[in-house]
């Protein structure tokens, strides 16, 4: 049976967690990799991963942090970007939190498919109602939005099906286990590098100067050579779980 530990209670889990379900590119952030590898140290108990004892597998890996919020869509961070660095801000100087905020799901490509995703979330939602908070919210990375990166997030955010569900199987999952959207978020993942990081993370050439639609990415990619700088701005959606 497959149940949710903490990083604080069984830290060598995270080692067990040998999957990596991102792009290249997207393990480069600018912000997010400043504190990503001190969520373990500084956050364990709010990461956790899904733990099959039977089979002594991880099967997945979750990650949030507790900021401070207000309640209004308006009063959520710059994204992802800002909900980690005003995490560790507000932890760092002994600050108030007032809510908890999902930062990624990684599930075993293996079993991927399986309906894990919704235990995912509902770890994330036990771990907000075990620290007292009332709120999760998560700036999502919409799954399907690779296929359509002209498109703007915030038309994105509102296509829905014939059911009147969204179109995005992510978003829509979110809705299925009572989620609710507060508001798209352009840029909510700074990615920079020079024109041969861009070429090696894409495998693409970008013979001058422009904007780039690449493989896997959510929005295109702006290339200056002249500055030697290629620069890609993630959208996600934010969105939010009441915690009763």
């Amino acid at each position: 049976m497959a149940r949710v530990l903490t990083h604080a209670e069984r830290p060598e889990l995270a080692d067990r967690a040998d999957f990596n379900v991102w792009p290249a590119y997207n393990t480069h952030g600018d912000v997010l990799n400043r504190y990503w590898s001190r969520l373990y140290e500084v956050f364990p108990e709010f990461q956790f991963v899904l733990y099959d004892d039977e089979e002594d597998v991880v099967l997945a890996e979750g990650h949030t942090i507790p900021f401070a919020w207000d309640g209004t869509a308006e009063g959520l961070p710059a994204g992802i970007d800002g909900v980690i660095a005003e995490g560790f801000q507000l932890r760092g100087d002994g600050g108030e939190v007032t809510a908890l905020s999902a930062l990624a799901i990684e599930i075993r490509p293996s079993v991927q498919g399986g309906g894990l995703s919704r235990s995912m979330i509902g770890g994330m939602g036990a771990i907000a109602r075990e620290h007292g908070f009332g709120e999760l919210v998560a700036p999502l990375r919409p799954s399907w939005k690779e296929r359509y990166p002209l498109a703007p997030i915030e038309r994105y955010a509102r296509w829905s099906r014939e059911d009147g569900l969204p179109f995005d199987p992510w978003i829509r999952t979110h809705v299925r286990v009572g989620g609710e959207i507060l508001k798209p978020e352009p840029q909510s993942m700074r990615i920079s590098g020079t024109v041969v990081e861009w070429e090696e993370w894409t495998e693409m050439a970008f013979p001058e100067s422009g904007e780039y639609v690449f493989p896997h990415g959510l929005a295109p990619l702006s290339v200056d050579r002249e500055r030697d700088l290629g620069l890609y701005f993630e959208p996600n959606l934010w969105m939010l779980h009441r915690v009763e």
